[in-house]
This record gives structure tokens, sequence and C-alpha cells, in this order.
């Protein structure tokens, strides 16, 4: 869906709204059929991308991209296991059918809210090996399936979905994620010659139902963590966009292997 940038008579700034779009571009997005998929999913398409919406619940991924279709977007819904290589590959050729190619790639599937809650000690193995195979691995896996066809259409870009909570230290959700910040630096070292950025996002506590089920609103250890936060406490996952459309469109070109911190300066680096 192509965009009108209204004239400013500044040449400057249209170019700059320009470099924001993503006209042409075919963007995947796994856990598409999940709260902050689906709001990746629609601001992609809204930017002008051609968007598929990958998720484990084939049903709701093609709910979801229906309701963006609906609205005259480009969506596609299709199932996909990302720990599974072959499901991954088989993704990417259905969305390259489909589409053509490969541009854009946010990995936002994992587990967060139906973690067990208990200390790390005392976490069942099969939840651990679970949690780091879908947090981890999973990205992996998908980072491999898109690759050939970002290459083939002269670059891309990777946009991992860490968490503030990588930087807090505690359970299992934590871990994974920073293993994941490790991971963003990995792919971004030896994608980025290839022309693909690899970059995460790292979001701090988010209004949604998985995060007051992870963290009750009412809990002490909101009003605790909130007390440590400089700026905004807390936002809905809209607040993501802005950071999300830099890392995916052109405006962003010069950035890899990063993670952007999008938490009110809870999580501060020099």
């Amino acid at each position: 869906m192509s965009r009108t940038v209204k004239s400013t008579g500044n040449s400057t700034a249209n170019s700059a709204l320009d470099r924001m779009s993503l006209d042409g571009k075919v963007a995947v997005v796994t856990g598409g059929a999940g709260a902050i998929g689906q709001i990746y999913g629609r601001a992609l398409a809204e930017a002008g991308a051609r968007v598929v919406l990958a998720d484990l619940d084939a049903e709701g991924a093609e709910r979801a991209a229906k309701s963006l279709s609906a609205d005259g977007l480009h969506a596609l819904g299709v199932r996909v296991d990302i720990t599974d290589r072959d499901s991954a590959a088989a993704m990417a050729r259905q969305v390259t059918d489909a589409f053509g190619g490969i541009d854009i790639l946010v990995n936002n599937a994992a587990l967060m809210a139906d973690i067990p809650q208990v200390d790390l000690l005392d976490l069942p193995g099969d939840w651990f090996d679970r949690v780091m195979r879908v947090n981890v691995f999973g990205a992996v896996v998908c980072a491999s399936a898109v690759k050939a066809s970002m290459v083939e259409r002269g670059g891309g870009r990777i946009i991992n979905q860490v968490s503030a909570g990588a930087f807090m230290g505690g359970g299992i959700y934590g871990v994974s994620k920073l293993a994941l910040v490790n991971v963003t630096v990995g792919l971004a070292r030896s994608l980025g010659p290839l022309g693909i950025n690899v970059n995460a996002i790292a979001p701090g506590l988010v209004e949604n139902e998985p995060g007051f089920k992870s963290l009750p609103a009412d809990h002490p250890a909101r009003a605790a963590l909130a007390s440590a936060i400089p700026g905004k406490k807390s936002a809905p996952a809209e607040d993501l966009l802005g950071t999300l459309l830099l890392l995916a469109s052109p405006a962003g070109e010069w950035i890899n292997g990063q993670t952007i911190s999008v938490d009110g300066g809870w999580v501060t680096r020099l």
C-alpha cells in the first residue's frame, strides 16, 4: 500500500519521511497472532510493506491477516514452528511464492506468560530447554530460513524482540533474552557483510495482557520496578513502533548489531 507524503515545501523533510517508507518491501513477523505481533504487522503494513503474520497458531495468524486485508493492507497468515528448520524453510518458500521474497524479519515469537513463575534453581529442566529453544534457537532458525531470499534481494533487516528483563538478572525469561542479545551481535557480524542488518528492541513494562499476566498491575514488584524508571514507567505496545520502523526502514541502514532499549530509561548503558 503506497503512501502519499504531503508537500511541506521542505525537500529535506520529505526525503526523511520517504526514508521511513517500506513500499515494495516484504516483512515477516513471527508470533504474528499475538498482541504485539499484530500491532507490529499493522504498523509495517501501514508503512507500505506486504506483511506475513507467521505463528504456530495458524488460525490466529490467518484471522489477524484477514483483519489487515479488510483495511486494504497486504497481509498473509501462515503457520510456522520456529524451532523446526523444515517448518521455517517451508514458511520462507510460502512467503517467496506469494510475494516474491523477504526483506524484513521480526523475530517476535517467544514464551513469556506461560513460563512457570519459580526461582531459576527450581525450574524443571524441560522448561529450561523449551524456553531457550523457542526464545533463542527459534530466532536463529528463522534468520537462517530467510537469509537466501534477503541476499538475493540485495540485503535485508532482522529485528529481534528482546526485553529489559535481559539486563535485570533473575529467571529463565531474562536469561533467554540476554542470550538473544548476544545472538543479535553474532548475526550482525556474520550477515552485515551480506547487506543484512540485525538489531534488537528491548521493551520495558508493556501494558498488554501477556505483560500483566507475568506481572499483574497490582503486584508490589511492578511498583518497585517503576520506581527505578526515571521516565515513562510503562506504555502500550504502540510506543515500540517508532523504533521498529526505524530499524526496518532505509532510515536505519547505518544501525547494526545494536539493542535499543524502549523503556523510559529503565536500562541505561554508558
